[in-house]
């Protein structure tokens, strides 16, 4: 990862994570442990994208998909009971997991930055399955 890159995730980190982090734990009605790993979707010669790309490829979905999950009590326990992790990643596959207690979230983290329906739906999905 190179300065520009750097520049843009420590942006990223200190004028959006905190915001979406408490989006996060309030859609879920806990302390969501989060793990993010900013080398693997952090793309080179990309910088000037991660602020709206990493917002509509990871967080929105994660948080939307949550936000459905605990339409009612069942799943507000249901979630706080099951998920101990959620790790955000790209490990180059477009796939959703969910084992032992973590969610991991590998999208291409530039890529179809619109389709974070889809995406939402895949999370919400996996979790349903897995809770």
């Amino acid at each position: 990862m190179g300065l520009a890159e750097r520049r843009a995730v420590k942006a990223f980190q200190d004028n959006k994570l905190p915001a979406l982090k408490q989006e996060i734990d309030a859609a879920a009605g806990f302390e969501v442990n989060l793990e993010v790993n900013w080398d693997a979707i952090a793309k080179e010669d990309q910088a000037h994208m991660y602020e709206e790309a990493f917002l509509k490829v990871y967080f929105k979905p994660l948080i939307e998909a949550l936000k459905a999950i605990c339409i009612d009590d069942l799943g507000k326990e249901a979630l706080r009971d099951g998920l101990k992790k959620v790790v955000i990643t790209d490990n180059n596959k477009q796939e959703v997991t969910f084992q032992f207690g973590t969610l991991t979230i590998s999208f291409y983290s530039i890529y179809n930055l619109d389709g974070w329906a889809d995406r939402k739906a895949e999370i919400q999905t996996v979790l349903e399955k897995g809770l």
